[in-house]
């Protein structure tokens, strides 16, 4: 089973990262241990860091209007700091990792979703 997280920083990591204050040369190296980790035992797919919602953008459909509203987003909660994919044996499983990942980045919340599968690749 593949799983998107998605991890939303709590302050302050989340203030550092809309100021556009890159990570720490030890938050990287940090990271890059555990996505090499993860990497190895066949988690990763995926993974990605976002930049400040200042360079984000939202659009939204409701009906025939379609709308488009540049960062930067004022709640918190709406601001991204970065994303995976990641293999999972089950949600239990993808909950572990995701608890491993909240250790190396910080106070926040990741929130997990299943994604659908091709049944013609996941046969394989």
């Amino acid at each position: 089973m593949r799983f998107l997280m998605i991890y939303t920083p709590d302050d302050p990591v989340m203030r550092r990262h809309e100021a556009g204050e890159p990570p720490t040369p030890q938050e990287i190296a940090e990271m890059g241990k555990l996505m090499e980790d993860w990497t190895k035992a066949g988690v990763l797919l995926s993974a990605e860091g976002c930049q400040p919602s200042s360079k984000a953008a939202r659009v939204k459909k409701s009906g025939k209007d379609i709308k488009a509203t540049d960062g930067p987003f004022a709640e918190a909660k709406e601001v991204v700091g970065g994303l995976a994919i990641v293999k999972a044996g089950s949600r239990t499983e993808a909950i572990e990792w995701a608890k491993k990942f909240l250790d190396v980045a910080g106070d926040g919340e990741t929130r997990i979703f299943q994604l659908y599968e091709d049944p013609a690749v996941s046969e394989k």
